[in-house]
């Protein structure tokens, strides 16, 4: 028997799966449709690291069964190729973000291909191809003119150092996400998507999806809706009202003093009245300076008292104080607050610093009595919510989500398709018109005062209005990298139509996409986003679906051998076209599934790789002993081996999939045989985690179709009396872990699988001695070092 050689194996199948186009997405009205979709990538300079392949091995995995199982699959590849981190790439290399993004995407394919997906190459996109943006354009367009984007003029999110504005969600702790700079507030005219007028859909529908409650959650607290009410203080001898937000009006008569966010408008106005205008202004500036996580989390309190100014609270009718101070935020409720500092923790610190009264309004009973509150003493909470809203204000639901701030002021990224008349205001690109194409240009640098670099290419700005026929001037802003990646799983459907966004029955019969899978980095941006966009479609009828992804998988960090992020930076990435050339790609992939649990963060380790290599050349030597006949000793392993694996691959657990595989294979070298029919169901099992040499064994025994395109073998339940048993693996007591073994495993077996499962963990640690509870658990017991 030829040695296995995986070079040769696998890149014979990859040829020959590209020529018979076995994986090409088909509409068929015979099968049921199943969507498997990436979170695709955007292609940068350095190209793909081991970690960055998990969760496509993932998919292309759970693709292929459901192919096996007799689904017309469409599982797609594209590139979101726009937007900051292709054009800073550029900038850093000193290279056209266009020619740079070419190179790096062929880059990309290459690595993508050599590990042998299943993807329909056929169906590719990308962001950057005006055949693409054509339609993110017209979507822009729609959005207008139903009023969901429009002009502000409200101070934004400015970064210094990448020189553009930035949402909310662009943010980390007040700093840029993308490069680390401290924000600031700065005003500038911006597009804006009034994503909060669908915040309620947003939250009321993630409960009828079936995600993990965690990234809901995630969810659920960015969009942050309060229940409570808005009531007005007036100013003491004018008419200037200050509107509060607040969660307890219960607690209206407690209301001591009143501070001010430094944004808020209503501080320049009233610094005007006040006795110490300059000690004010003073603290505004010095306020202004500092981020927004700054401020939240400063532990000492800071503030200014506007003296000679009072507020009016309206239950009390007492004149009562009014600061500006940094703890309260301008973008949170109105901006404003009433201060109860017998119930408000951070009320209460500043309260003590500047001296301030602390009336105690409601009694810490269990039914939370009122007291010192007027007419309303002796009423519950919940009760004199409602009755002081009603005689003192209004009902208000806010949201922390904020409209979308949608435009940059950079180069690369789709042209915002409207133009600025005179006479006209603000006039849409005429449909016919579209795509606006992004003009080349030879600098493209950012020009840092508020105006994207399009806006000195006076040919491309200066047009014609469409409306009147009078000088027009093309938006120069373009979108953020986020709007390309807001609507791309439609286009996969259906990627050569030039006349809409997505024929109706193709969109019919894919949507929604059944299995998303991707970081959870993208919880609170990408998916918040893609799900708005997606409702707004369905409003206008152009989808079917009120959500675009079923079930969703977050995929666990690969972390370096290190126990480091895999970084450029910290020169500890491996390139998988490295570990490829040494072990082969089925090896790669079957080590990345077997890892452990797919969600978890799990430690590079090139020793667990060579075990799983072997085990691939353990399957390569096994064609040596099939039969023709069954073995009858490996009935009743088999079936349960073809229960356990479909099972599994439907609910993500790769790893005991993989384990259960790996019994199998035990079993069938303890018999010392294995019969045809029975091999080729293994083959089956194996070939959506290792395609390639299960295509080579497939095909040496004479069948002439690829072991991609058959069916997904069956289990008999008269065979499945013997079940295997899924045990904990625990390491000093503590579970790290679980894996299937065989009801009839020995001592010596449940060791030797505990410690593969666990061989990351136990890496540099001195075994004790092994505790195996049969049919429960495994614990193995380490020294334990000081």
């Amino acid at each position: 028997m030829k040695p296995y050689n995986h070079t040769r194996i696998e890149q014979k199948w990859q040829k020959r799966w590209a020529k018979d186009r076995i994986y090409e997405s088909k509409e068929s009205a015979k099968k049921k449709a199943c969507y498997v979709l990436d979170m695709f990538p955007y292609p940068s300079g350095e190209g793909l690291h081991v970690g960055h392949p998990k969760g496509y091995i993932a998919s292309d995995v759970y693709a292929r069964y459901k192919r096996m199982s007799g689904y017309s699959v469409l599982h797609p590849m594209g590139w979101d190729a726009f937007g900051l981190p292709a054009e800073n790439y550029a900038l850093e290399h000193k290279v056209h973000p266009q020619t740079a993004v070419a190179k790096n995407i062929a880059r990309f394919k290459e690595q993508l291909q050599h590990i042998g997906f299943d993807y329909d190459w056929k169906r590719e996109i990308n962001t950057t191809d005006p055949s693409y943006y054509k339609w993110t354009q017209w979507i822009f367009l729609q959005l207008f003119k139903k009023g969901l984007a429009y002009q502000s003029n409200e101070p934004i999110n400015w970064c210094p150092s990448c020189k553009t504005g930035l949402a909310n969600e662009d943010l980390e702790g007040g700093a840029c996400e993308r490069c680390g700079t401290t924000v600031e507030q700065k005003k500038i005219p911006q597009w804006v998507l009034k994503i909060t007028d669908y915040a309620d859909r947003l939250l009321s529908d993630l409960d009828t999806l079936p995600w993990s409650e965690h990234i809901k959650e995630l969810q659920r607290n960015w969009i942050g809706k309060s229940e409570g009410a808005e009531i007005d203080f007036l100013v003491s001898e004018s008419d200037i009202k200050i509107k509060i937000f607040t969660t307890r009006p219960d607690t209206l008569f407690g209301a001591t003093y009143m501070v001010l966010a430094p944004e808020h408008p209503l501080v320049v106005q009233l610094m005007e009245q006040a006795k110490n205008k300059e000690e004010v202004s003073r603290y505004v500036a010095l306020a202004l300076k500092k981020t927004p996580k700054e401020r939240a989390e400063n532990k000492e309190k800071t503030g200014v008292e506007l003296r000679g100014v009072k507020a009016i609270n309206p239950g009390t009718k007492e004149e009562i104080p009014i600061f500006v101070a940094d703890y309260v935020l301008e973008h949170v409720g109105t901006g404003a607050i009433m201060a109860v500092p017998a119930h408000d923790e951070r009320d209460f610190e500043f309260a003590k610093k500047f001296n301030l009264p602390v009336r105690h309004v409601v009694e810490s009973t269990e039914s939370s009595i009122l007291s010192n509150s007027g007419n309303f003493d002796g009423m519950d909470s919940e009760e004199a919510k409602k009755k002081i809203t009603d005689a003192f204000g209004v009902p208000k639901t806010t949201y922390k989500l904020r409209d979308w701030v949608f435009s940059r002021q950079r180069y690369w990224g789709e042209p915002i398709p409207v133009i600025h008349c005179k006479t006209c205001g603000v006039v849409p690109v005429p449909e016919k018109d579209l795509p606006v194409l992004l003009p080349k240009v030879t600098s493209y640098e950012p020009s840092g005062t508020g105006e994207s670099p399009l806006a000195t290419m006076a040919k491309w700005v200066n047009t014609k209005c469409p409306e009147c026929g009078e000088k027009g001037r093309r938006e120069t802003n373009t979108m953020p990298q986020w709007a390309g990646s807001s609507w791309y799983y439609l286009r996969y459907m259906d990627p050569d139509n030039t006349r809409a966004l997505v024929f109706s029955k193709k969109e019919k019969y894919w949507a929604p996409v059944d299995t998303y899978v991707g970081g959870i980095e993208h919880a609170t941006r990408h998916l918040i986003y893609a799900r708005f966009w997606h409702k707004f479609l369905f409003d206008m009828g152009v989808v079917s679906t009120s959500e675009p992804f079923q079930k969703l998988h977050t995929v666990g960090l690969v972390l370096a051998e290190d126990g480091r992020k895999m970084s450029k930076r910290y020169k500890n990435t491996i390139d998988p076209d490295d570990v490829i050339k040494l072990y082969g790609a089925d090896s790669l992939r079957l080590y990345e599934m077997f890892m452990g649990p797919f969600e978890n963060t799990i430690t590079w380790n090139t020793n667990s790789l060579i075990g799983v290599r072997r085990f691939v050349e353990r399957v390569w030597r096994l064609q040596e002993h099939v039969q023709n006949a069954d073995v009858s000793e490996l009935q009743s392993v088999l079936h349960r081996t073809v229960k356990k694996v479909g099972e599994d691959i439907g609910a993500f657990k790769f790893n005991t999939a993989i384990s259960t595989l790996m019994i199998f294979l035990n079993a069938v070298e303890k018999e010392r045989g294995i019969g045809k029919s029975q091999w080729k169901s293994f083959l089956k099992l194996l070939s959506p985690f290792a395609p390639h040499i299960a295509d080579e064994l497939w095909s040496a025994l004479s069948n002439k179709k690829s072991i991609h395109v058959e069916s997904w073998p069956t289990y008999e339940e008269k065979f499945l009396t013997e079940e295997t048993v899924i045990i904990a693996l625990q390491i000093n007591g503590k579970t790290r872990g679980e894996t299937t073994i065989s009801t009839q495993a020995d001592t010596a077996e449940y060791e030797r699988v505990a410690r593969e499962a666990l061989s990351e963990r136990l890496k540099n640690l001195e075994v004790v001695r092994v505790v195996v509870v049969p049919k429960r658990l495994v614990n193995i017991v380490v020294k334990v070092t000081s």
